[in-house]
């Protein structure tokens, strides 16, 4: 088995490069999915953010009001990491759980948002970044996703930055190109992770070799 963390900025259109490497057989672990399943209603997880920033955080039907909560922890630090300290763990806890079901010759592919800010990048073999120019990403996300360019770029600046996660990166997936270049560097990155997924996990280089 091979784990991958996959990453990328906002608007780099890291979903798009999951989608293809699902298509050539990848094995998904989604983590954004997971933090929404692990305080879903009726959650230990739901359970502890309701008792850590109160039940104004809840909708009438007892579900998360998530742009409430986000009201709340992005104006402020502390509550933040409050908040992560209750999903993070419980996310890393289902994500180990799924990853144990794939095959043993799989390539199990984690798609983390905030892999790079969260100093993530050591608990995968191989960490593959999806890169695309500021501009690029900031065009997608006002004219593709309809935020205002002033939420774009608070978004955008809030997240580690292109350099960052370009450090971390032992493969780039570049997004400044159309799909059809996309789709082929995709199906190329597959070839080069499924022949280290086979491979005896001795003979395997470092990733960074």
């Amino acid at each position: 088995m091979l784990s991958v963390g996959l990453t990328g900025g906002i608007g780099a259109g890291k979903s798009e490069v999951s989608r293809l490497l699902v298509a050539c057989g990848a094995v998904l672990i989604d983590a954004d999915r997971i933090a929404r399943e692990v305080v879903a209603p009726g959650t230990p997880g739901l359970a502890a953010v309701v008792e850590t920033f109160g039940e104004t955080v809840l909708t009438e039907d007892g579900s998360l009001d998530r742009p409430r909560l986000g009201s709340i922890v992005f104006a402020d630090p502390e509550k933040l990491a409050l908040l992560n300290a209750i999903v993070h763990p419980l996310v890393g806890a289902r994500s180990r759980e799924l990853e144990a079901g794939a095959p043993a010759d799989a390539v199990v592919v984690h798609d983390v948002p905030l892999l790079t800010e969260n100093g993530l990048a050591p608990l995968y073999d191989v960490v593959v970044v999806v890169d695309a120019a500021p501009e690029t990403q900031l065009h997608r996300l006002v004219h593709l996703r309809g935020m205002t360019e002033d939420d774009a770029r608070a978004r955008m600046a809030a997240q580690a930055t292109r350099e960052q996660r370009r450090e971390i990166a032992d493969i780039v997936i570049d997004n400044d190109v159309p799909l059809a270049e996309l789709e082929q560097r995709v199906k190329d990155v597959w070839a080069e992770l499924a022949r280290r997924a086979h491979e005896p996990r001795e003979s395997q280089e470092s990733p960074g070799e």
